[in-house]
């Protein structure tokens, strides 16, 4: 078994998210284009006689209240799928918000996921784990890539896309933001039947991306404005930042991102987000 193994849990950003209904089983169809960006927490694996699992970093306490953390569920899940009797000590990085719309617990249950493959030394059938990680949540299966896709069913079909550079700016007020509230405030229809597959967009500038999000949009940005309007505001501020080629809403909120077509203008953007709302949680990164 090798020593400890680490592996990114960068943030996953709803680009676009369209809901297109509601199905029998209460889930909900949808449409969305996700990027990642090099921003997030990390999972830290090491051998040990059983699983366990230890939270560092600024946004640690958070997650104190929680009885089962995601990521000691991906842990007996593998453990469940591949036979596998060893443990492992676990440490959980905690840098981005919690319950903020950017995918923070799928992309750590992921990154344990294949920090204990690499550590435990296996490899799963590809639709077996893909199996699994839907199974953990809608988001799982993209952040297993961690790579721009387009996602859609519940999210647990989804196919690679390549996006032009650019760069992210991340911010949130410091607000939570239950992802069942907003979804019963949008009150999306009921679907008849299963909607028929998307057909895959491309992208060769920037500007091409953009125009594409802007129609596609985020079905959830409105309902979840209504709940919590800072998210409005958060969104305004970020637009208004130099450069700022589109701001939203990432995924059921809280957190808002804007795209820039360079490092400089990113890091500008967020340095005077940051001055301007102390309180904020603010961060720049380029998109994977």
């Amino acid at each position: 078994m090798p020593g400890p193994v680490r592996e990114n849990a960068f943030a996953k950003i709803n680009l676009t998210l369209r809901i297109l209904g509601r199905r029998e089983d209460g889930y909900h169809e949808l449409r969305s284009l996700v990027a990642f960006a090099r921003i997030g927490d990390s999972v830290t694996a090491e051998k040990a006689d059983v699983v366990g699992l230890g939270v560092t970093g600024p946004f640690a306490k958070a997650l104190e209240a929680e009885a089962d953390n995601l990521v000691l569920r991906a842990a007996r899940a593998l453990r469940g799928l591949t036979g596998v009797e060893a443990g492992a000590h676990i440490t959980l990085e905690k840098n981005l918000p919690v319950a903020s719309g950017i995918g923070g617990g799928s992309a750590d249950a992921a990154a344990a996921l294949r920090a204990l493959m690499r550590l435990w030394q296996v490899r799963p059938d590809e639709a077996a784990l893909a199996e699994l990680a839907a199974s953990l949540g809608a988001d799982v299966p993209v952040c297993l890539a961690s790579s721009s896709a387009l996602m859609w069913g519940i999210g647990e079909r989804t196919a690679e896309l390549t996006l032009p550079p650019f760069w992210f700016v991340l911010a949130n007020p410091g607000i939570e933001v239950q992802t069942g509230r907003v979804f019963r405030e949008l009150a999306a229809p009921s679907l008849a039947g299963r909607p028929a597959d998307p057909e895959l967009p491309s992208f060769a500038s920037l500007d091409e991306l953009v125009r594409w999000a802007a129609e596609e949009g985020n079905d959830l940005e409105a309902p979840a404005i209504r709940l919590a309007p800072q998210i409005g505001d958060t969104r305004a501020a970020i637009a208004a930042t130099v450069d700022c080629r589109l701001a939203r809403m990432s995924g059921s909120g809280a957190t808002c991102f804007g795209l820039y077509p360079s490092e400089e203008a990113a890091k500008e953007a967020a340095y005077a987000l940051g001055l301007a709302h102390p309180g904020w949680w603010v961060a720049a990164g380029k998109a994977l």
